[in-house]
This record gives C-alpha cells, structure tokens and sequence, in this order.
C-alpha cells in the first residue's frame, strides 16, 4: 500500500474509531510498520482528529525522526512488535469495557464466549499488570504477553492489539471491546465459554 493511501487510512479507521466511542479526548494511539520504520499518532493528538499530513514517523529502532513528536506510549508498541515480528499495525486503545474489564480483575479477563473471541484475539487474552503510561518498566511484561496472543489487557489501563494489517487490528479491537462488554453483562451469572475441543476447531 502506497505511503499516501496508508496514511489516509490511519486518519478514516482512527476517525471511526473515535466516532463510536472507542476513545475520548486525546486517549488511545496507533501505530503502522512502513518501509524503514513505522508511522505513528502523535503525542496528545486525538484519534478523531487526525490529519494524514501530520503523523509522527519512527525510524525501525522507533526513535522519531520526522513529523510531529510521538505517542508517550511508543515503547509499548516497540514491545508488541517485538513480540509479535509478523505485526504491521498496533492499535491501544481505552475503550469502555475493556477498561471497566481492566479494573476488575487479572488473568482471565475475558473468556472465550463466542467463536469470534477466538478466531480474532486466540485462546487466550492475557492482562499485565499496571504501569504509569509511558513507563519502560512495561516492556517485558507486553513482550511476555504479546507472544500468547495479538491482544493483552492493560491493567486499570485499556488494552493493545496487534495486526497484520491496520484493518486487521481495528477489527480484533473491536472484537476485544465486544466481548468485554459480553463478560461485563454475564458478571456473575452461570455464562457458558466455549470448551477446549471448541476452541482447538476453531484454531485448526
């Protein structure tokens, strides 16, 4: 995809993202594998309002080179990436449930209730513990995290999601956000995940 198109897709899924809710105010961030290193939203910018033109560029090291200043949050990217080498685009995000989910609990946030939990986010969708946004201190933790699957759980935080392509992150998104809002509704009551010999069917 030609740098021009790749850009102006940045701007229509962040922009969509924002309308529905999936972010507020200058929260959330995202970032694309481009040829030499990486674009990215910039610092303090909101998703909702993004201009093509006006996207941080990162160098393969993720140090800024050009563009606006970066998202504090690069180096959970960096982490995700690393985890992830077959990624092309990160998509963190504060979504509502996902965040309610967040400050609840830890491991086993969310279970796997629907096949589409499954056939977007895997087996399993990890939390790390929480840190200041921004902090360095996260990177093992996202990189131990990122290697069980494409999204993880921030706790008291949001969550970050990995995809082979833009569009593939923001669907997994939106499928984590989906199924955060499942679990929040089942809280408490005899819900039925799927089974282990389901969940291989689906994998297979």
């Amino acid at each position: 995809m030609a740098d021009s198109e790749l850009r102006r897709q940045i701007v229509v899924l962040s922009k969509s993202l924002f309308d529905r809710g999936y972010s507020a105010g200058s929260a959330g961030n995202i970032s694309v594998r481009v040829e030499g290193g990486f674009l990215m939203t910039p610092t303090n910018s909101s998703l909702g309002r993004l201009e093509s033109d006006q996207l941080s560029e990162l160098n393969e090291r993720g140090e800024h080179v050009a563009g606006p200043k970066p998202s504090k949050e690069v180096v959970m990217h960096q982490a995700m990436y690393r985890a992830r080498p077959e990624s092309a685009a990160i998509v963190h995000l504060h979504s509502t449930y996902v965040t309610a989910i967040s400050c609840l609990r830890d491991e086993d946030a969310i279970p796997p209730l629907t096949p589409y939990f499954v056939m977007r986010l895997g087996r399993e969708v990890p939390t790390v513990p929480y840190y200041k946004p921004g902090s360095d201190a996260i990177l093992d933790d996202i990189v131990a995290a990122g290697k069980r699957g494409p999204a993880v759980i921030l706790a008291n935080h949001g969550s970050i999601v990995a995809g082979s392509t833009l569009e593939e992150g923001v669907n997994a998104s939106e499928e984590l956000e989906a199924s955060a809002q499942l679990a929040f509704l089942l809280e408490g009551r005899r819900a039925r995940p799927l089974t282990e010999s389901q969940i291989d069917e689906l994998l297979t």
